[in-house]
């Protein structure tokens, strides 16, 4: 019961958040204004409707062309559709596209194509008879815009994007790592009813609306256009991630009422999902994120799933059970993340420092890109960072699930009992931290003699400070500022003459990959906006990238190899500036991160 209030409340928040105005208009015309009162002859068709019995609609044709009704439940039915649709690709969508080795936003391509089909049938009838034939093989009722509208609302639904508060993040992590029960079921659907129940409220007044006012029913052929052209629309500012643009400019006025639902004790225990939640890691909500004082977590999970160790002996795997006695910090972190990159100095140094005095630094490795399962690539990260501490490759995410982690980095400290006492998200927290081991190094053997604390110096962004990590891979492509559609494949293009702030753009000509891009031709070129202290970029291949920060002097720097991060700039000032970017062909650019 808890799970379905919470589902509830955080759908019916998210409906009336702003990033659900973008669909409203094809709500509104698709599933309230076409009415099953209002006349649906096509374009050569003229005559009355009445009511007949249950309300189902009749008409009474008065030329040789054909009668399309519409059902008197099609507003719940568009609605039901794009629930359906939703749960689906929400839960299994990633996992499919998966398993089938698909790109992971080809769903949404082929929903906005199904929302363009049918936005152009209702603007021109034969278009839509010729995609009632095309279809006819299909032994259901036809996927078109008449009728019931339920195959309107599969295409919405596959293209709804709402705001990821912290009830949609727990589906989402639960979805993408395949821990999917009976909970996570409930949950979701209780979310996709919740964001309906406005959503199912906007187009009945829609239709109401319609029904009363005379010039609605006087004007169907139009309402139809009209409806089309916002399908249309809608397929086409999804595909320019206009709606991206509209969330950013408008502040979101729910996301405190979002915190509220789920920033308590029982929220957080109900979102604690059972596909995630086990006898091994249901103790770990005891720890707060963060304290400065030692708590009691319980016993720490096991590491598992791991499919390779290495800086351990013949690099045999190791078991938690094995160092009782001893205090063990878990650090997850990947090794191109910016934030682990700022973190791992403070690890590398505990470990040097204390590592003979009974502390075990163990690295779970999770990735974040697919290049980051690579045993090779990895170790050549643990080697540029210094590490010699045992590194687990946990490619599946299984000890990150087990810990039901959610942070790159996060650090987990665990007394010589096997007891978790301290847990710490993200980055900062390092000098509690540090105080909070050598605690535990005391507890664990009184007459050990620790030397003086690490001084590491903590360069933590304060929150906001710089510009978003920003991917160049069109699967998750952020700040993208080029005004042209950032698609996959071969394309050229040219820098804007008004670029956004926190931006970057492309010249000439690139291939754009699902994580990457590289140039597909001479004199290719990035253009940066940012503001940030540090610019670094993660490259591969082999080739070299030309740098000029606000037109200053330039400088070349080598590319060779696997994907690793590479300083672009260093000690910038306040504000904003732009930093140019030149890459040679052979070179793949992932990502550019801040500090």
């Amino acid at each position: 019961m808890e799970l379905v209030i919470i589902g509830l409340l955080g759908g019916l928040i998210t409906g009336i958040s702003p990033c659900i105005l973008p669909v409203l208009p094809v709500i509104f015309l698709t599933g309230g204004v076409q009415s099953s009162r209002i006349q649906q002859f096509d374009a050569l068709g003229t005559g009355t409707v009445g009511n007949v019995g249950g309300g189902a609609a009749v008409a009474t044709k008065t030329a040789d062309a054909p009668v399309a009704t519409v059902s008197k439940w099609r507003p719940y039915l568009v609605i039901a559709g794009l629930v359906t649709s939703f749960t689906l690709v929400t839960l299994v969508g990633s996992i499919a596209l998966t398993a089938l080795n698909l790109p992971q936003d080809v769903i949404r391509w082929v929903a906005m194509a199904v929302l363009v089909s049918i936005g152009i049938g209702l603007i021109v009838p034969r278009f839509e008879h010729l995609l009632e034939r095309a279809f006819a093989w299909v032994p259901t009722r036809k996927v078109d815009n008449n009728k019931n509208g339920f195959g309107v609302g599969l295409a919405l639904g596959a293209v709804f994007v709402p705001c990821a508060g912290p009830v949609l993040a727990a589906i989402i992590v639960a979805g993408s790592t395949g821990q999917i029960g009976w909970d996570t079921v409930l949950l979701t659907v209780a979310f996709a009813v919740g964001v309906a129940v406005p959503l199912l409220f906007f187009a009945l007044a829609g239709r109401g609306l319609s029904e009363r006012v005379k010039a609605f029913r006087k004007r169907e052929r139009g309402l139809r256009i009209t409806a089309g052209v916002a399908m249309i629309a809608l397929a086409i500012g999804l595909a320019f991630n206009l709606p991206q643009v509209l969330q950013r400019a408008l502040p979101d006025y729910t996301a405190g009422i979002q915190e509220d639902l789920t920033d308590n004790e029982a929220a957080r225990e109900a979102l604690a999902l059972g596909g995630l939640v086990n006898d091994e890691n249901k103790d770990l909500d005891q720890c707060s994120n963060g304290a400065t004082e030692l708590e009691s977590c319980g016993t720490a999970p096991s590491i598992k799933g791991i499919e390779a160790w290495f800086n351990t002996p013949d690099e045999q795997p190791i078991e938690l059970a094995d160092l009782r006695g001893e205090v063990v910090l878990i650090d997850f972190w990947a090794y191109s993340c910016i934030n682990c990159q700022r973190s791992i100095p403070h690890s590398v140094a505990w470990d040097e420092t204390y590592g003979d005095l009974g502390l075990n630094v163990i690295g779970i490795h999770s990735p974040e890109y697919a290049f980051e399962k690579d045993e090779g690539n990895v170790r050549a990260g643990a080697e540029d960072f210094g590490i010699t501490y045992p590194v687990a490759l946990d490619n599946n995410l299984a000890t990150w699930t087990n810990y039901r982690n959610r942070y790159w980095p996060a650090h987990y400290l665990i007394d010589a009992e096997g007891t978790v006492r301290h847990i710490s998200f993200g980055e900062g927290n390092y000098e509690a931290t540090e105080e909070m081991i050598r605690e535990l190094l005391k507890d664990a053997d009184p007459s050990v003699e620790l030397p003086g604390e690490t001084d590491v110096d903590d360069v933590t962004p304060d929150v906001g400070s710089t510009t978003q990590e920003t991917f160049l891979g069109t699967s998750k492509d952020v700040n993208f500022g080029g005004g042209v559609r950032y698609a996959p494949g071969e394309g050229t293009y040219e820098f804007p003459e008004d670029q956004a702030a926190d931006s970057f753009a492309l010249d000439g000509d690139w291939q754009l990959e699902t994580q990457y891009a590289t140039p597909a031709g001479a004199d290719a070129r990035m253009r940066l906006g940012f503001h940030a202290t540090e610019v670094r970029m993660v490259l591969a291949g082999s080739g070299t990238v030309t740098v000029r920060l606000d037109g200053g002097e330039s400088r070349t720097i080598e590319v060779d190899g696997t994907p690793r991060s590479y300083q672009l700039a260093d000690g910038v000032g306040e504000g904003q500036h732009v930093i140019d970017v030149e890459v040679s062909q052979g070179v793949e650019a992932y990502s550019f991160t801040f500090g």
